[in-house]
């Protein structure tokens, strides 16, 4: 693969390795590359029985740009039980053999499955369904999207970055759906971000700056907190199967935080500077009631073993327990003054609440409703995250990050309380920090990543480490929290290994399985079908970039020469609005420049390559209503070796959806 391509792909996109360089191969050799008749759905090995099936979600049929489902089922093939214990890994990748080098052998689909395991960039499968990205929120509008498989000459791990239209200050990831939903309170909207493709499908309007997100647990409905200064505020509930909005409800003034009942059934709303909750009915979306609780409830959580939410009130240093059925409350816990976020783990099992001012976490137990432990943080502990082991603990005071040992939790049970350093500095010296988590889970692992804001970088800790193992730098950002999307497959029942994904194209596909037990590298196969949205928007008017140098050295120009093309493939010419805009990755500042057209329907424009690094290269043309998202990418590079930047470049650039740009005010 020649250099250019490496780039290309190093930006973030599952681009389509293996139908790039079939668009390449001579005749003899594209006729060998020729999908291959459909496999059997069906294996059977060492006694195990395993069967493949692809299906559509949102379709009757396998469709480019749908969501789609892979799922294998493991089986004994004497007793027909299923097959549990399995970490299985799966690839999608097109049907068509990867191209060795000059004069080499074909790869098959199983020989590729070593070059994806590598992690090298460029070698990428159009779906890997392993492992997960780390996306970390930026001060700015934008979203940094990492992969922590990978790395880039030993520099960066940065797959692309997601530019947004404002600030965000919380989000809320939809496995299920692949979405990824951002509060933006300056535009009040609520991004809607497709984490297969990395972009942003929506802004979804979401009443006065919206702000805490919630999403239901049985995924209906998105409730958004809105505080608009100086004035009553409330909650605006988004219906996500179409995101429309399907309530606004003002409750009282201040900021709000939300919970829901584990069954979905009843949302809690707290009003700050009101001193109450409000609790409405998700079925109907009407509110039944208001509840007294104590002076300045900052937080609320639900915990699914005693049925009850809980709220903390700053001022008063109480915690109000309502329980879930009465919707009363049915006892105040006592505390101390500077009670702060409130979260309970996911079995409802224990329950944290962190106060800013004693210095200290108040472990609470919904059995009896009582404090059993406040064992001493770092100075002003602000967040509590949970993996399945351990409690972390951010302190606004310190760098160092608290761990608090599930498992040593208990009445007479003495507390296990370890900290690791995150950086070299405290999270407040780094300004303003949002409502998301700087701490989250690694998912399959026994670790977490932790955003340390003032040394803008995250951290991956590995359990049982005295430090942190590696670190990601936010090199030209200002990183604020960090979750992770998962990509892997899931166990969705007994023996039944399934996961989600958007067809990236229509065509033949091999489906490359790997089992530890039996040990096994098997490659399926499945068709989908051209999508006939999409074929429309094909026929529109789009770009061609033509053969061309792709590698300089810093401080160069790249003249970068395209064609505007309509459907039927004729150029136009004559256009006086083509516009250009290319950025250094990840994610620096665009620079938009008009091009001019050099003989018919051939354009040009100048990239000044300011730095060693990869450009990307969009185009738009409004009087034709192409925009940048429309119109695929190129990428240049500039490389400080003479030698590399002499490389010859690839002929034609493959077909690929870009990553999301920024959308910084334009520079001459």
């Amino acid at each position: 693969m020649n250099t250019g391509k490496r780039w290309l792909i190093a930006g973030g996109l599952a681009a389509a390795c293996a139908l790039a360089f079939a668009a390449e191969q001579t005749a003899a050799t594209a006729e060998a590359a020729k999908p291959k008749v459909q496999a059997s759905n069906r294996l059977v090995k060492d006694g195990v029985v395993i069967d493949f099936e692809a299906r559509s979600i949102e379709g009757t049929e396998l469709m480019e740009g749908m969501l789609s489902e892979l799922s294998f089922k493991l089986t004994d093939e004497r007793t027909g039980a299923p097959v549990r214990g399995n970490r299985p890994a799966a690839w999608l990748d097109a049907g068509a053999n990867l191209q060795a080098q000059a004069g080499g052998s074909q790869r098959e689909c199983v020989q590729k499955i070593g070059l994806y395991l590598k992690g090298a960039v460029g070698i990428r499968p159009l779906v890997d369904m392993n492992g997960y990205y780390l996306l970390v929120m930026n001060r700015d509008a934008s979203i940094t999207v990492i992969d922590p498989m990978i790395s880039m000459a030993g520099r960066t791990s940065t797959l692309t970055a997601v530019q947004l239209k404002g600030p965000p200050i919380d989000w809320v990831n939809n496995g299920q759906l692949k979405r990824l939903y951002v509060s933006m309170p300056s535009t009040g909207q609520v991004a809607l971000v497709d984490t297969e493709s990395f972009t942003v499908v929506a802004n979804i309007d979401a009443g006065a700056e919206p702000t805490r997100l919630v999403l239901q647990p049985d995924g209906r409905y998105l409730w958004v907190g809105n505080t608009p200064r100086g004035q009553e505020g409330g909650v605006t509930v988004i219906d996500v199967r179409d995101n429309k909005v399907v309530m606004s409800a003002t409750t009282g003034r201040g900021h709000h935080e939300i919970a829901l009942s584990s069954d979905s059934r009843i949302a809690f709303v707290t009003s700050r500077e009101e001193d109450k909750v409000t609790v409405f009915d998700t079925g109907t979306l009407k509110k039944i009631k208001d509840i007294k609780v104590g002076a300045v409830p900052l937080s609320v959580a639900y915990s699914s073993l005693s049925r009850a939410a809980y709220v903390s009130n700053g001022k008063d240093g109480t915690i109000s327990v309502i329980d879930g059925e009465k919707l009363e409350v049915v006892k105040t816990i006592q505390a101390k003054p500077g009670l702060g976020p409130l979260r309970f783990t996911d079995d409802g099992r224990w329950g944290m609440v962190v106060n800013t001012l004693e210095h200290v976490v108040n472990v609470i137990d919904p059995g009896s409703n009582e404090i059993i432990h406040s064992p001493k943080m770092q100075e002003q502990p602000f967040q509590v995250s949970y993996t399945q082991g351990f409690a972390y603990v951010r302190s606004l005071g310190s760098e160092r990050v608290n761990m608090i040992n599930l498992s040593s939790l208990g009445v007479g049970k003495e507390p296990i309380v370890q900290s690791f350093a995150a950086g070299s500095y405290p999270p407040k010296m780094g300004g303003d920090l949002p409502l998301a988590d700087a701490v989250v889970a690694g998912l399959g692992e026994a670790a977490a990543f932790v955003v340390s804001p003032a040394d803008n970088a995250t951290y991956f800790y590995m359990e049982g480490m005295n430090a942190p193992m590696s670190s990601y730098p936010s090199r030209g950002k200002f990183a604020r929290a960090v979750t992770v999307v998962d990509r892997s497959l899931r166990e969705t029942e007994p023996g039944v290994f399934s996961g989600r994904f958007r067809m990236p194209a229509a065509g033949h596909f091999d489906v490359a399985l790997s089992l530890d037990q039996p040990r096994l590298v098997h490659c399926f196969a499945t068709e989908a079908k051209v999508n006939p949205g999409l074929e429309v928007l094909r026929q529109r008017v789009g770009v061609e970039y033509l053969p061309q140098q792709r590698q300089f050295k810093p401080k160069e120009t790249a003249q970068v020469r395209f064609r505007i093309i309509e459907g039927t493939g004729e150029p136009k010419a004559g256009l006086k609005d083509v516009m250009v805009r290319s950025f250094l990755v990840p994610a620096a500042p665009p620079v938009d420049i008009v091009a001019k057209e050099v003989s018919e329907g051939v354009y040009e424009a100048p990239v000044q390559m300011t730095e060693a690094g990869a450009y990307y290269v969009y185009v738009s043309v409004p009087s034709l209503k192409l925009a940048y998202n429309d119109s695929g990418f190129f990428s240049v590079m500039a490389r400080p070796d003479p030698a590399a930047a002499a490389a010859p470049p690839p002929a034609r650039v493959a077909p690929a959806k870009p990553p999301a740009k920024p959308k910084a005010e334009k520079k001459g």
